[in-house]
């Protein structure tokens, strides 16, 4: 078989795949992932439907496969088989206990179709790759991201006891969660407060309790990206901090959550230039982790801010 013959061969069968791992697949997002044109899909398509795949297509719709048909699984590679080793390490520690024994219970399923090799490959791998513990995301809620999930797919609202940053008192919510993000170490779910009577980031963390409710949601909600703030909409404030080059390497995984635009060397230092939102909490209160190897160029306000945050942490000292 030629190499292209190969190729198209390995092609329609990711195409199955990922046929039956949805309910509508547009042909332009077929064509986006294997990077070929909507004519060749279509191609692909009808040879699919010349073996004997039931696809149905739908016009300005997309394509299905006919309920019920299935294909046994189909082997992993052996590249494939070590992607689901990094998986179940991170899920065992950034995911709740009850979704950690729901992906350990499809691990062994995945497990079971492997060949001889791959399931050595990653025995192999399983016991060499660790990673470390992280702090409680869940506050000791076994299933807060199942109950979430399930919220977010049936549409249904769920009940917090919440404990805000800016409060010492628990609050009790019902909200309808639109989705769920990972950020700076922490969950967050964004949704509908009817306490607020508007939308709220809920950080898992300070969630007392959560419980599932069979209230369906008031209201039809966007995509999770339509309810952050678009970065036109949004004023930006300029900063240049001047660092050591050792300091530059230091902040170079966390300087992206403060609004990193661009750095230039200069001499044995590094000057960083930042947009941010965030001039009086976030950004200053970053900065004095290592403020005593760095010097801010621009603008007056944060140096002004972070004298401020330094006066009152003298003041808690005496």
């Amino acid at each position: 078989m030629s190499r292209t013959n190969l190729n198209r061969f390995d092609r329609i069968v990711s195409i199955l795949i990922q046929l039956q791992s949805r309910r509508i697949v547009k042909a332009q997002e077929l064509a986006d992932r294997f990077e070929v044109s909507l004519r060749t899909i279509y191609r692909d398509i009808r040879s699919l439907e010349t073996s004997g795949v039931p696809v149905i297509s739908e016009a300005g719709v997309g394509y299905s496969i006919m309920e019920g048909y299935r294909l046994p699984p189909i082997m992993f590679t052996r590249e494939e088989a070590s992607s689901f080793v990094a998986a179940e390490k991170l899920v065992q520690q950034f995911t709740d206990k009850t979704l950690g024994g729901y992906h350990n219970s499809a691990m062994f399923k995945i497990k079971s179709v492997l060949s001889s090799r791959e399931k050595d490959w990653v025995s192999n791998l399983e016991s060499q790759i660790h990673i470390g513990p992280v702090q409680d995301i869940f506050n000791n809620i076994p299933d807060a991201l199942e109950i979430l999930f399930e919220s977010i797919a049936e549409k249904k609202q769920v009940f917090l006891k919440y404990l805000s940053v800016q409060s010492d008192d628990f609050s009790e919510r019902m909200v309808e969660p639109v989705g769920l993000f990972y950020q700076n170490n922490f969950w967050y779910v964004m949704g509908y407060c009817h306490l607020r009577n508007d939308y709220r980031q809920f950080r898992t963390d300070r969630m007392h309790k959560i419980r599932r409710t069979n209230i369906d949601n008031t209201l039809v909600h966007g995509t999770l990206d339509d309810y952050f703030p678009k970065d036109d909409d949004c004023h930006k404030t300029k900063i240049r901090i001047l660092v050591g080059q050792d300091v530059a390497r230091r902040i170079r995984s966390s300087r992206k959550y403060y609004g990193f635009v661009s750095e230039e060397i200069k001499n044995d230092q590094v000057e960083m230039t930042f947009m941010t939102r965030d001039l009086d909490e976030g950004f200053p209160r970053w900065y004095l982790m290592f403020g005593d190897y760095a010097k801010i160029i621009e603008p007056e306000r944060l140096k002004k801010r972070v004298k401020e945050i330094l006066a009152r942490t003298r003041e808690a000292l005496d």
